[in-house]
This record gives structure tokens, sequence and C-alpha cells, in this order.
């Protein structure tokens, strides 16, 4: 195929004008939309697939997670192809990927456009998703049409995977374009990711994934689209980690192996959490009582920071003696029951909320706190 080469510092890649049909049987759809009676399916990744951890991470599933969402914009998408004369139907260029290197061959009259080797592999597309779906629909329905459209496309090519996660935070990073909690899976595999965000990422996805983890699985990563009961937005149990891990970065940076630091910080939740379902009993998880919502879980958090800085160490026995040091929250429990709670913690919002149930729980507990975490 013809296509114009493209620099760009120390980054290549390529225009191409691609024609409608060839593009479609040449990409990689990586979630499911909805037409007028007929679907397009996720394809699924081969094992081998370098680009197949990326899927898993930018589109995290919960059992059969459908991104329901789509089929509103990709019914408007269709009726604009439908409806369009002037106006070009896609003006704008779709950005593919392939991690295959392809070759490039010059023409003499001008060596950057040349013809450009097409991949193995389908594409994966990185930005053009819904447009690249309403087209499918609107050629289902208008084959003669859409013979005479070509699609602008520019291809990335002879990366890694992390490049294409990469451009793919960069094109959706707005937060109209792309859920929190995605950025949140994302961040540890961005360059220009700061190290803290990173190490505060791989906490909150140990604590969703790791089998001892009284968190597992309870935490949001799909926001409204979950269909399964979560206790804790993925974004909102980040916010509290990260504000704890930065500021301990100076000492936490000063580890040899972070990724063995990232297990021992992991640990000291785990010990907490696990100490707190023990002192809260059958109210732990219970849907009559907000001990594990948000709000409350967002205080418990804070006071596991403070309660670390004092007594961490040995962590031999650490969940035995922090559930004898917060055992006087047993007597409180009703004052977490649902009816009336938001009577017994008056407060202006959540930020201000969240705050008095840590003053008050930290209290009960004699757990002295810095007046910076407090809110």
């Amino acid at each position: 195929m013809l296509a114009t080469q493209i620099r760009q510092k120390d980054s290549i890649f390529y225009f191409v004008s691609y024609p409608a049909k060839q593009l479609l049987e040449k990409v990689r759809f990586i979630s499911r939309f909805y037409g007028e009676g007929e679907q397009i399916a996720p394809d699924a990744a081969t094992q081998n697939d370098d680009i197949a951890n990326f899927i898993e991470r930018v589109e995290r599933t919960d059992d059969a997670f459908q991104r329901t969402m789509s089929r509103g914009k990709v019914k408007a998408l269709k009726n604009f192809y439908e409806t369009a004369q002037s106006q070009p139907p896609i003006p704008g260029t779709v950005l593919l990927f392939t991690s295959e290197t392809l070759s490039f061959r010059g023409l003499s009259a001008n060596e950057h456009v040349g013809h450009l080797q097409d991949p193995h592999k389908k594409y994966l597309i990185i930005d053009g998703q819904h447009r690249l779906a309403a087209l499918k629909f609107y050629m289902n329905s208008h084959p003669e049409e859409g013979e005479g459209i070509n699609v602008p496309v520019i291809i990335f090519d002879g990366r890694s995977e992390d490049f294409a996660t990469e451009m793919f935070v960069i094109i959706n990073s707005t937060p109209t374009r792309i859920n929190k909690s995605h950025l949140v899976d994302l961040y540890e595999r961005v360059s220009w990711a700061d190290p803290d965000r990173r190490f505060a990422a791989r906490l909150v996805d140990k604590l969703y994934s790791e089998g001892d983890s009284p968190l597992r699985y309870r935490i949001n990563r799909l926001g409204g689209r979950s269909a399964q009961t979560k206790w804790i937005l993925q974004a909102e149990l980040y916010n509290e980690l990260h504000k704890w891990v930065s500021s301990n970065w100076k000492h936490i940076s000063k580890a040899s192996d972070m990724s063995r630091e990232a297990d021992r910080q992991y640990a000291v939740v785990r010990d907490f959490l696990k100490a707190c379902h023990k002192v809260w009993q059958e109210t732990w998880g219970h849907p009559n009582y907000m001990v594990t919502k948000p709000v409350t879980l967002k205080a418990l958090i804070r006071i596991c920071a403070e309660l670390a800085r004092s007594d961490a160490d040995p962590a031999e026995g650490r969940v035995a003696r922090w559930e004898e040091r917060l055992s006087p929250w047993t007597a409180i429990k009703r004052d977490f029951k649902t009816e009336g709670f938001y009577e017994r913690f008056p407060a202006k919002g959540q930020v201000e909320r969240v705050a008095r149930i840590q003053k008050d729980l930290a209290k009960a507990a004699g757990i002295e706190l810095r007046s910076s975490s407090r809110s």
C-alpha cells in the first residue's frame, strides 16, 4: 500500500489512505459494539500476542463485560455517515498499532513516500474504535456507498505494547474520554508517570487481585458499568493510597528493590484490613452498615497510614496486635448502621464526612492524628 513516512524526533510512523472495506478486514476490535439487531464481538487475543496484556488491562473484564455505553455513540455516528453529504464522514485520522516492524520502500522521486508492507496480524485500534464500528454497520446496510470511502489512518509499528499503552493514555487522558480507573490501571505502564503514582497503582492492583486481600474483587474498576457489587471505586482507593505513599516517598524511594517494597507496603494495608474485619465482625461487608462503604474505607486507610508509622513492625503478630488496638470500635458498630448514619456523622460533603469519621475512629482507638492527615 502507498504510504507517507513521517518523522518526529525519534519517532517514525506512517500516513495511509485506506479503502474502508480493506481497513475493516485488517483491524481488531477490543470492545463489544452494537448496531440495529447486530453486533461486533471483541476479537480475542492469542496467548502469544504481545498486545494481549495491554488489551486485558485497558478493557478490564468483570465476567461478561460489555461496553454498553458504545451503543448510542455508534448509532449516532452511523446516522451521521448516512446523512453527511458535503461533510466527510471520517475527516480525522484513525490511529492503528502493530508490534510488527513493517517494511517501507521509498519511491525514487521522494523517499518519504513509498510502499508500506501490510502486517501479518490485525492492527490494534488505539483511537477510532467507535468510528470504525459505525463504519462497519454503515457498510453492512449501504455496501455500494461504502465502496467510495477512504479512511485517513496513522500507523505505528515495531514498538512494544507499552508504546501502545502510553499512546492510548495520551489520546484519552481527559475526563470525558477515559475512566479515571483506567488511568490508574495504566500508571505502571507509561514512562512519564511519576514513580510514586506507579507505586500507589501497584498497591491498588495487589489489593484487587491478591488472594489474601480483604478487598479482593471488591474494588470497582469499571465505574457505572460494573454489574457486580463493589465497595469502593478504584480511583477513590488510589487517591487515598497515593496520599500515603507520596507523604512517605522520601523513605520508600530509598528501597533497593521496589517490587519487594511494594509487597511490604501491601502487607501492611492487608493486615490492617484483616484486623478491621475481625473488629467489625458481622458488620464488615453487611449491606445494612456503612463499614465497607467508600466514606468509611477512605477513613480507615488514613488511620492505617497513621498506625503504620508507629507500629508497622514487627510484621509477625501484626494482625493480632492491631486487632487489640482497634477493639474499641466493636462498641460503636451501631453508629455505622445505614439508617441514620448521615445524621450521626453530619457534614457539608463527603470530604468533611471522611475526616470526621477518621477523627472519631482514631479517638476511640487512641491513635493520634497528625494535622496533615485530617483532611
